[in-house]
């Protein structure tokens, strides 16, 4: 594992000459920041050795490498998830590369169904915490060493500093931002009406099918991390209506330019 991370990162570093320190993920329906991005160069994950290949509707599926305001950045367009059929290793293996590529400071975005009743579709979440729900831990197996610690520490992972700031964004813009815990399961079904309750009495805030397996990985290289979640459909009792995948991307769309909002000047404010 550790020498595909490394030779990875030795191809990409030769596709660019851009050494940023900021790395973004770009969940479902959410690629439109890349629209602010100056870019300097975009690579398929179809051409990255050992990369996955995101085969999800709503990922574009590409590595970019560019300016966001006056930071240089690498984003990716698209995520890989494990219902996809992809290890946890497979999954979280960009952030790995990531890490080699000089990155310390993860961006990480998704949709995910609403828990808290006093959350509504379309409203934006920052995330402070989470609840890990997959079968797979992304730290099972021998532990790399020259990458983190064998028992990490995920106690403050989502970077209080960074959330603070973000809430801070919102108020001078005038529009609400929440702040929550988030609970990843492995999908790929929208849960059941008793899944929601389940989570919600667990302390959920939010439930989606992505962004913890990244996140303790980052963690266990020492990145700071911080995730923001739309609120794409409701799991609140009374509330729960039949969804789709299309629809969450256009409810996705319609919230992400507050989430850009955020992020740009969240990351030029570093």
């Amino acid at each position: 594992m550790l020498e595909k991370i490394k030779a990875t990162s030795a191809y990409i570093k030769e596709k660019t000459s851009l050494k940023p320190e900021i790395g973004i993920i770009l969940g479902t329906g959410l690629g439109g920041l890349v629209n602010e991005i100056e870019i300097e160069s975009s690579i398929p994950y179809a051409e990255i050795p050992n990369f996955p290949v995101s085969t999800v509707q709503g990922h574009e599926g590409r590595l970019i490498f560019g300016k966001l305001g006056n930071k240089e950045v690498v984003a990716m367009q698209g995520r890989f998830h494990y219902y996809e059929g992809y290890s946890m290793q497979e999954v979280t293996f960009p952030v790995r590369v990531m890490k080699l590529l000089g990155i310390t400071h993860l961006f990480v975005s998704n949709a995910s169904g609403g828990l808290n009743p006093s959350y509504h579709v379309g409203d934006i979440m920052v995330i402070n915490d989470h609840i890990n729900m997959f079968p797979e831990h992304p730290l099972h197996g021998k532990n790399l060493d020259e990458l983190g610690p064998r028992f990490p520490d995920m106690s403050r992972v989502y970077n209080d500093r960074l959330r603070n700031k973000a809430r801070l964004i919102a108020f001078e813009h005038d529009f609400d931002l929440k702040e929550g815990v988030y609970v990843g399961v492995q999908g790929p079904t929208f849960e059941t009406p008793a899944e929601y309750k389940m989570f919600r009495i667990f302390g959920g805030d939010v439930v989606g099918m992505s962004t913890v397996p990244e996140v303790i990985v980052a963690a266990h290289m020492g990145m700071k991390v911080f995730g923001i979640s739309i609120i794409t459909d409701s799991g609140v009792p009374g509330q729960i209506v039949e969804v789709s995948h299309e629809e969450v991307q256009k409810v996705a769309r319609k919230a992400e330019p507050k989430m850009t909002l955020v992020l740009k000047e969240l990351i030029n404010s570093l």
